[in-house]
């Protein structure tokens, strides 16, 4: 993930996690460089875990002031009132709009969470959804009147799948262009299972520049 998170979010953005759970994503963001990142999830169990093993964090660091700040909140994403509206220049979101959608009442569950997402993005501001749903499942969805913004899908091959060894860096971030049916061409094929989606959605109000892509989480990069 990390060319494609490198080329939509700048490192100085404001950036809200959405059902962060006890992935180590976040960590990993704050190794190559990104330096304010609230994380929530609605379980209480995860959000007390997570500040416990980060709580020693300014203590191990030489200049603790410096320290980027990686929060963690207990908070249901489909009520954020304690979030003004346009306060993040970006929401990361892996996982937790699939995880929505096995409820009985996804439809209007999944509504509530994007309106919620649209209205703490600032203009501009970009939601990064990482998710298993083709375009098919998750672009009607996504382009509710309610939620104005453009659209721009990726593909990204699972880990360890056949498709890693398949696919080159310009597969990850070069933009996938539709069908009108929402297929995309003998490249790919839908409910492929070594494949992710990816759904950068630019809330509209503002130009966001998108940065080079760059290499892996970590690694020296000349992005500012």
């Amino acid at each position: 993930m990390a060319p494609l998170i490198n080329m939509y979010i700048p490192k100085s953005s404001k950036i809200l996690m959405v059902g962060c759970g006890n992935a180590a994503i976040s960590e990993d963001m704050v190794s190559d460089g990104y330096r304010d990142i609230v994380n929530i999830d609605i379980s209480a169990v995860v959000i007390e875990a997570m500040r416990e093993k980060y709580k020693d964090m300014h203590q191990l660091h030489c200049n603790p002031s410096s320290y980027p700040d990686l929060h963690y909140q207990r908070m249901d994403v489909q009520e954020m009132k304690a979030f003004k509206d346009g306060q993040f220049d970006s929401v990361l979101d892996k996982g937790l709009l699939d995880s929505l959608m096995c409820g009985t009442s996804a439809p209007c569950t999944v509504s509530t969470m994007l309106r919620e997402v649209h209205r703490v993005l600032k203009p501009g501001g970009v939601y990064l959804l990482i998710t298993l749903g083709e375009p098919r499942l998750r672009l009607p969805h996504l382009k509710a009147e309610n939620c104005p913004w453009e659209v721009i899908f990726h593909v990204i091959s699972k880990p360890g799948s056949m498709r890693t060894d398949e696919s080159t860096s310009k597969l990850l971030t070069d933009q996938v262009l539709l069908n009108d049916d929402l297929t995309f061409g003998p490249l790919f094929k839908m409910e492929d299972p070594d494949l992710h989606y990816v759904y950068v959605c630019i809330k509209e109000g503002s130009t966001t520049k998108v940065q080079e892509p760059i290499g892996g989480f970590g690694k020296p990069s000349s992005v500012t």
